[in-house]
Formats: C-alpha cells, sequence, structure tokens
C-alpha cells in the first residue's frame, strides 16, 4: 500500500523504476513519539523513549508507525485505489506510502537527530503579537497499546507530544494519531506552566482528527478560538504553527500551497482531500493549524513525505475535511466516518473498450467489483458504466471537475456525503442509459487497519491461541511468519458477509494436551467439526456447544488438529496458570453469539478463497470508489 500510496499521490508512478523509489519513500505523520513506535507513517508528535525492548518502534510516522506491513497497507490502499475504501496504511496492501509519515508528536530518543532539521524558522513579524497563536496548544499523551501477539495484555506505556488548536464551545481539534491508544490526555497553553486534563470526544482514524474537550474554566480564560477559512489556492501563502521536535515553545514555518488534490492518509489508510506544502513539518506538528495570511484556520498539519529525492513535501488536511468531521459529530453525537460506494473502478481511456461497452462519449469508469456487503450490490452489476453521481459527469479517467479549470479524483464527491446518504448514480448498462439510487456507508474490510475497542478478542482452547487477523497483528509480526497466502488474503480479499473474520492461531502454548502441534503459528482456522467458521464468535460458539468426543479444527492446506474435549477442558486450568493468563477468552466472546447469516449462508460457500489477480496488485488503472 505505501507504494501504492505514492503512486496515487504523486502522479501515479507506473515505470519500475519510479515504482521502487515510491517504494522506499514514506510518509509520515506529524508526531512525535516519545518511545519508539515504527510505523510507516511518521506522526508528528514528539514521543518519549521508552525503555528498549524488542516491540519498540521507530518513530517514523505516526504516534503509531507501523513497520513494513503498514508499508504493505499503504500499498493495498492505492491498490485498491479510491475510496475512503483504499487501505492506506500498510504496505500489507492496505497501507499509504511508507513514504508518508505523520509527525503528530514527538518520541524523544536518541533517533531524534535523524529528523529532517530543514524546518527554516521564520521570524513571525506580522504574526508575533496575533492573538490567534495564542489558540495553539500543546498536548501531551499517555500511550498504553494492545499486545496483539498476547491478546490478553498491553504493551508498555510510553508518551508523546502534540499540538491542538482552540475551536470553542470548550474543544480543541488534534490529529487522531496524537491520541491513539491514549490512557492520559494533557494539554498547555502557550506562555503557562500548567497542564490540564483532556477528554477525548471523537476520533476520526479515517481523517485523521480528533476532537477534545477541557472542563477547567481557569484554561478558557482569555481564549479566542480559531476561525476556519476557505480552501486556499495554489501559491497561497501558509504558516503551520506547532511544537515541533519537543519545544515547549511556538514554532513557525512559513511556504506556500503546492497542490490540491484527493491524498493518501497515512494513520487513517484512505485517500480524502489534502493540501500539500513546502513549509516545514517535523515530529510535534500534529495537530497543530496551518494559517493563511489573514490569519484564518486553511487545515490541520498531520504528515510529509519523504525520500531521498524530494523535499519540504507536508500535507495539511484541509478545513472541508475538518467540517465534515465536526457536522458528523455534531448531527450523531458520534463520529460515524466517510461513506464508501464500495466498487472496483477501472478507467475507460480506451476507445475500443468504450466502444465495446457502447459508450457513446468520453466518459465514465467501469465497474468491475462490487463489495459484497455494500449496498451497491443490489443495484450494480459487474460491466455497468458510471458515468454521473449526483448528475456530475464522471471522465474516463475517474475525475470530476473541481473549482476553475482543475479536476479531481471522483472518490472526492463520494467523501462529501455523510454516512446514510443517498447518491444518484447515472449508469450504462448494456448501452442503455438508466438511474439507480445508492446507500452510502463506511467501508468494511475483512482485515481491520485499527481494532476498536482496547483489546483485540481471542479464544484459548488446549492451549490453541485463536484471534482474528488485523493489520496492528501483521505489523507485530514478520511477514515470513504470516505468510504470503495468508498475506494475500488480508491484502485484496474482500467481506463477504457483516461480521466475517479470518481467524487464525497465532501460537501454541505448549502443554500435553497439544503435544505435536507447537511450531504451529499465524494459519487460518476454516472450520470446526466441518462447520465453517465466520468469525472468531462463531468460533467460541462451535466449541461451547460442542457435545462429540474430539475438536476437530481444519486449516489451510488441509491441516488437521485433533484434540480430546474432555482433556482440552480439564487442561485450561492449567495452561492458563502456567503463562500466567488471567482468563480463556476475551470478554467479548462472553456475550451470547447472534447469528447475522441465517437467510444468507450461500455467502460463505467460497469463503477463504482469496478473490485476487494481477491486475489488483500495482495497477493504476483500478479504483476503489
Amino acid at each position: 500500500m505505501a507504494t501504492a500510496v505514492a503512486n496515487c499521490c504523486f502522479s501515479v508512478l507506473t515505470s519500475t523504476v519510479k515504482f521502487r523509489c515510491c517504494v522506499s519513500s514514506q510518509r509520515y505523520l506529524a508526531t512525535s513519539h516519545h518511545s519508539i513506535a515504527s510505523v510507516t507513517c511518521k506522526a508528528v508528535v514528539n514521543h518519549k523513549r521508552r525503555p528498549s525492548s524488542n516491540r519498540d518502534r521507530e518513530l517514523k510516522e505516526g504516534v503509531s508507525q507501523k513497520k513494513s506491513s503498514r508499508k504493505s497497507k499503504d500499498e493495498r490502499s492505492y491498490i485498491l485505489d479510491d475510496d475512503d475504501g483504499i487501505r492506506g496504511k500498510r504496505k500489507a496492501g492496505r497501507s499509504q506510502s511508507a513514504a508518508f509519515k505523520s509527525f503528530g508528536g514527538q518520541r524523544k530518543d536518541k533517533n531524534e537527530s535523524k529528523f529532517d532539521m530543514k524546518e527554516q524558522q521564520i521570524e513571525p513579524q506580522n504574526l508575533k503579537d496575533a492573538a490567534f497563536l495564542d489558540a495553539v496548544v500543546k498536548v501531551y499523551c499517555t500511550h498504553t497499546e494492545p499486545d496483539y501477539s498476547l491478546p490478553w495484555q498491553k504493551q508498555r506505556q510510553y508518551t508523546s507530544t502534540g499540538s491542538a488548536f482552540m475551536i470553542g464551545n470548550g474543544k480543541l481539534l488534534t490529529n487522531a494519531h496524537c491520541v491513539e491508544h491514549y490512557t492520559q490526555v494533557k494539554v498547555k497553553r502557550r506562555g503557562d506552566d500548567t497542564k490540564y486534563v483532556a477528554k477525548v470526544l471523537a476520533r476520526g482514524v479515517d481523517c485523521d482528527i480528533a476532537l477534545l474537550s477541557v472542563e477547567s474554566e481557569e484554561f478558557w480564560e482569555g481564549a479566542e478560538p480559531l476561525e476556519f477559512g476557505c480552501l486556499p489556492r495554489l501559491q497561497d501563502a501558509v504558516t503551520v504553527v506547532g511544537y515541533p521536535l519537543g519545544g515547549d515553545t511556538i514554532s513557525v514555518t512559513k511556504g506556500v500551497v503546492s497542490r490540491i488534490e484527493v491524498t493518501s492518509y497515512a494513520h487513517g489508510s484512505s485517500d480524502l482531500l489534502g493540501i500539500q506544502i513546502d513549509a516545514a513539518i517535523n515530529p510535534g506538528n500534529s495537530g497543530g493549524p496551518a494559517f493563511s495570511d489573514q490569519g484564518e484556520c486553511i487545515g490541520v498539519a498531520f504528515q510529509v513525505y519523504r525520500s531521498e529525492e524530494v523535499e519540504n513535501i507536508g500535507y495539511v488536511i484541509p478545513t472541508t475535511v475538518v467540517s465534515h468531521f465536526l457536522n458528523d459529530y455534531e448531527r450523531t453525537g458520534r463520529y460515524t466516518g466517510f461513506p464508501s460506494l464500495g466498487v472496483l473502478l477501472q478507467k475507460l481511456e480506451n476507445p475500443a473498450l468504450r466502444a465495446w461497452l457502447k459508450v457513446n462519449s468520453n466518459e465514465g469508469v467501469l465497474v468491475r467489483r462490487v463489495e459484497p456487503i455494500s449496498d451497491a450490490n443490489r443495484v450494480l452489476k459487474e460491466g455497468d458504466v458510471i458515468v454521473s453521481f449526483d448528475d456530475v459527469n464522471v471522465g474516463c479517467e475517474g475525475t470530476v471537475p473541481f473549482r476553475s479549470n482543475e479536476r479531481i479524483a471522483f472518490r472526492y464527491l463520494i467523501s462529501q456525503k455523510f454516512t446514510g446518504d443517498v447518491a444518484e448514480l447515472g449508469i450504462i448498462r448494456a448501452g442503455s442509459f438508466m438511474k439507480v439510487k445508492v446507500v452510502l456507508n463506511p467501508r468494511v474490510n475483512l482485515v481491520p487497519y485499527h481494532v476498536d475497542g482496547g483489546q483485540p478478542s481471542y479464544l484459548i482452547i488446549a492451549g490453541l491461541v485463536f484471534t482474528p487477523l488485523s493489520e496492528p497483528l501483521m505489523e507485530e509480526e514478520c511477514e515470513d511468519s504470516i505468510g504470503l497466502k495468508l498475506l494475500a488474503k488480508s491484502r485484496y480479499s474482500l467481506a463477504r458477509f457483516k461480521g466475517e473474520q479470518i481467524v487464525i492461531v497465532s501460537q501454541v502454548l505448549a502443554n500435553e494436551v497439544n503435544f505435536g502441534y507447537e511450531e504451529m503459528s499465524n494459519q487460518q482456522v476454516l472450520k470446526f467439526n466441518g462447520t465453517q467458521i465466520k468469525n472468531i464468535h462463531h468460533l467460541a460458539h462451535l466449541v461451547d456447544s460442542c457435545k462429540n468426543k474430539y475438536l476437530v479444527f481444519e486449516f489451510e492446506d488441509n491441516y488437521l488438529v485433533v484434540l480430546e474435549r474432555e482433556a482440552a477442558s480439564a487442561s485450561s486450568f492449567y495452561i492458563l496458570k502456567d503463562y500466567g493468563i488471567p482468563s480463556e477468552r476475551s470478554s467479548d466472546l462472553s456475550e451470547p453469539y447472534v447469528d447475522s447469516l441465517k437467510d444468507n449462508q450461500a455467502a460463505v460457500q467460497d469463503f477463504g478463497n482469496s478473490p485476487i489477480s494481477n491486475l489488483e496488485i500495482g495497477f493504476d488503472g483500478l479504483l476503489w470508489a
């Protein structure tokens, strides 16, 4: 995905040489981590180093930057190219280009000197006395991430620093990666030495925005919230303000707007509108505002693009995306996310292809696949050509008009909608034009990029540790241990029904009852006693209701694990005691299981197969909308 993201955001480099360059480059989140978290997205947050361990991560992307597996995710996000559906974060084919690094907070460690120090401090002659600079605050966050390899516990905590700014009504805005897996968040105003506890009201992972509140009235005394401005024009001056590189005083850097287009969000594994600037953004800048010459906030700094061939490429979340996030929160009382159309598209640049599809005009994109669980699956078919979206014509390259003399990716129109909104599509089917309506909802990934709820689900049976496959788990494991087949499924397969998961045995806790199976790791379980497994909750239900003498698990490539049911049950107490595990299952699996597929059994007939092709890997003609 990392490569994919690079291609998507940077004129889609298609040659072998250019493709490699994109892969090597990295996008970093603007968070400074105080502990080392290696992520393809370097967050502009400053992080304090914790005692080194095998699980420490390099500060390369965001507060939670991920290693090469996340870069793969980035590649994948491009492959599934455009919608919020783009899975931008991990190299596993879903993440955004490794070159994109989020800088939300800075982790203080010996690697801190490795950051690009080309930030140009300017004398803010016209800004130093401006009251709106006092609205920018420093964020201190303590993070405690789950241990996905040992899902019953958490990793050692670490701290980071980033930036935020006041928007009124007792609220602050920052980046989502600045407060990822937070246990405590504090903020400090400019020129003050008192830290105040902040509460996280909402986190938009896909748009990398978080909403904070501070209850202390003292914190807000004399505060003037920032005013949001309009989307800037090319070459407009822009000033980035924040607390990079662990400094306690405010930092100001200046540049111009160099590009506005749909870009890959490293932390969110999504593609949304972004502003590219040449002002320096460094770890700790994440969550800080970007100002126009008129002193209006035009966006939120969140990531940079780093490679050996480019310099001074930073990214700002525009106010259009920020407004969408805030409106969504105000409408529902929570953040529901950016919606997706749920279709895989192909460009129609070739005249012969258009003629064969009976498309007379030079417009439209071809529907190659439709996600089974999307609402579009009810009204769209493979082979349809989408020629308009809410009466806006879609070009043959998958672009639509944007402002004057500009065009932008078709997925931009989708991102302007809210969850549950209805879009009217103009399509050509077998030469006939018709209009259909589709309900838009956020995309559901078969392998999630982020695990909600704190701890991942797990189930321990006779020492076999079952858990759903997720991108964070893949980031903790090396690709060799995951296996190419499982990697391919995680990056390119689609969920066939709601609630579907890829359940794996992550490891086997050695005991006499599982003799001979101890070396198993990261293998997908397909069936239990002949029944196909839909998700980990379904597996727990099947095991609990089993009355057979044997427990029979069927894995990939016809690998079998057979256990005596009574012996497996009797060994549970001793295994948990020997390994210091509090429970044989996560708390969510104690809830009654509800089968959501009673009327849709056909959906799981080909479960386990990996619907991918070479054309879906690194081919720029494919777009997820």
